[in-house]
């Protein structure tokens, strides 16, 4: 697959300086290309990996953020505002989470501080395992081979880690939240639209500098330019609000996971969400990677640099036609 820069010619973006700058002809070439390399690397196991690691984060993660909470306010509260995350969440999904922190929020008072400790270790934990698992796919989406030690990749995946479980009290904040204070407050008119509304643009704005962040560090790799991150980063933020939002719907009008797999049902769902949610990161990894592939420009974040002097596969070569 590798050649020299003079065998991708300027008309399929072999000279371009940015995404943008790349013709039809070579977009058509880093989709079959970003097709073909997502079955050569396996992304579908790939994405089972992280699957596995994030549904042993979940249900610690879940006990501690419902123990944290019902310090502040009852059980039937609880349940309503976890209602808001129904249109993206499955229905099984829905089922697992409204079980788990029902369970938690029955406990007895002088319990639930300790185990929200608990749960956030044995979360923390977990999901830093899931991290790794995502750094590791992504060197093999950009051809990399782990080359940071053990105490840097445990820092960066733990740094990420935490950067994320953040980045989801941010998002329960606008997708759980906002209802709730706009009901309290009664504001109403233009502003309250506005902020009915415009949390979702927000939000998927997020997702996308979150994805961008671990497209541009997760790999051990010199880190690619911002611009050559940001399509795939686009790509599978859009990807995975609409894909979140049809899968849902399906589930609950045309799932039979129940039929199928009886008590197990919502289980299989919720980790069906998860492993395709992981599949779509992945994939806007392998489109990022692609991009790289194409130009013989220098994609790093660096002053630029001859092919082979580069310290990124994919930035060191170009694709042949």
């Amino acid at each position: 697959m590798n050649q020299p820069a003079r065998n991708q010619p300027a008309s399929s973006g072999g000279a371009a300086r940015s995404p943008s700058e790349i013709p039809a002809r070579g977009w058509w070439q880093i989709l079959k290309r970003t097709a073909q390399q997502a079955n050569e690397d396996r992304l579908m196991m790939e994405a089972a990996a992280i699957t596995f690691y994030t549904l042993l984060a979940l249900f610690p993660a879940l006990a501690a953020m419902a123990s944290l909470y019902a310090l502040w306010t009852d059980p039937a509260t609880i349940q309503g505002h976890l209602s808001a995350l129904g249109g993206f969440v499955p229905e099984g999904g829905m089922q697992i989470i409204e079980e788990q922190v029902s369970r938690v929020t029955e406990t007895a008072g002088g319990t639930l501080g300790f185990g929200a400790v608990v749960g956030l270790l044995i979360s923390l934990w977990s999901s830093n395992q899931a991290a790794k698992a995502m750094f590791d796919a992504l060197n093999i989406v950009y051809e990399e081979r782990e080359k940071r030690s053990f105490i840097k990749f445990t820092a960066v995946t733990l740094a990420f880690t935490l950067c994320l479980i953040l980045f989801a009290i941010l998002t329960m904040m606008a997708v759980v939240a906002v209802p709730v204070v706009l009901g309290m407050v009664g504001m109403g008119g233009t502003a309250e639209t506005l902020l009915r509304y415009g949390r979702w643009p927000v939000l998927l704005m997020l997702v996308g500098l979150v994805l961008a962040c671990l497209y541009r560090w997760g790999p051990s790799r010199a880190s690619a330019k911002w611009r050559w991150v940001s399509w795939g980063s686009a790509f599978a933020s859009v990807a995975w609000l609409g894909g979140s939002a049809a899968f849902s719907w399906y589930v609950s009008n045309f799932g039979t996971f129940n039929e199928t797999y009886g008590s197990l049902g919502a289980v299989v769902g919720f980790m069906t969400w998860i492993w395709l949610s992981a599949l779509v990161i992945l994939l806007g990894g392998e489109l990022n990677a692609e991009m790289e592939h194409q130009t013989a420009r220098d994609t790093t974040d660096a002053p630029d640099k001859p092919m082979g002097t580069r310290h990124a596969e994919m930035a060191d070569h170009v694709a042949a036609r």
